[in-house]
């Protein structure tokens, strides 16, 4: 039970700050949820449904190579990608400033993945990848999350212009140290 609420909860905390504070400045976190934002921004695509359909490869493959890892994401994906569309309504709210969206939007996408990763589910996309890549290569999943990050913004700048390129730095940042400080927070035992 508690990983469905992780599910649900995360998944309204990265609605709501992808919709409510980084699309509106067209602003992008890495992975899977960047390249959906790319094409919502260059082509009016629905996000949530491009994670999905980008996503079937992946889970095709983890299905055949890496089953956990297809049972522990997949309702975290189809979950979040339905919270990312069902929330674009608030994309026309007021916002505020430029920085304080990467920030809070950063804050809240990093606090909705981090309280899905501690009940071991995730949103899946290059997530999903990473752990299949650092699985066959030895190599740290969180370096292969970071290239693969720091690959989405790049395109993304290159598409989108400067400042979305920097702010969405400053969005990629603060998901990670949120992300890392919710991972990382254990909770306190209680004595009998």
């Amino acid at each position: 039970m508690k990983k469905w609420w992780a599910i649900i909860i995360g998944s309204i905390f990265i609605g709501v700050g992808i919709n409510g504070l980084l699309a509106p400045h067209h602003l992008l976190d890495g992975g899977m949820i960047g390249i959906s934002l790319i094409a919502n921004y260059t082509w009016g695509l629905q996000p949530g449904l491009v994670i999905i359909l980008l996503s079937l490869p992946l889970y095709g493959l983890a299905w055949f190579f890496h089953r956990s890892y297809f049972y522990n994401s997949l309702h975290g994906m189809l979950i979040s990608s339905f919270a990312i569309d069902a929330f674009s309504p608030i994309r026309q709210w007021t916002h505020p400033p430029l920085l304080l969206c990467a920030l809070v939007g950063g804050f809240l996408v990093g606090t909705g993945i981090g309280i899905m990763l501690q009940q071991e589910t995730s949103t899946g996309g290059t997530d999903l990848l990473a752990q299949m890549l650092s699985k066959m290569t030895r190599v740290n999943v969180g370096i292969i999350i970071f290239f693969i990050d720091g690959l989405v913004i790049l395109f993304g700048g290159l598409l989108l212009g400067g400042e979305s390129f920097l702010y969405s730095l400053i969005t990629i940042i603060a998901v990670g140290i949120t992300t890392t400080f919710i991972t990382i927070t254990k909770r306190p035992s209680h004595a009998l």
